[in-house]
């Protein structure tokens, strides 16, 4: 199992948390997802190594950006 932490700016609230837990729950061999409004923290726990522009893309695609913590 690999973890990787990212930063995400622009969540507020909890309907972010669960755009953001959905998108990138959507990769490959994602098989946990820690999401936190209030810190702008994701955790991301993988099967395999995450590719970490499938994370950024994921996050875009929900509406927001991240970054390595």
């Amino acid at each position: 199992m690999t973890t990787t932490e990212y930063q995400v700016t622009g969540m507020s609230c909890g309907h972010c948390e669960m755009s953001v837990r959905r998108e990138v729950g959507k990769i490959a061999g994602v098989e946990g997802i820690e999401v936190s409004a209030s810190t702008g923290r994701l955790v991301v726990t993988s099967t395999t190594g995450l590719d970490d522009a499938s994370v950024f893309a994921a996050v875009d695609e929900a509406g927001y950006r991240a970054v390595h913590a």
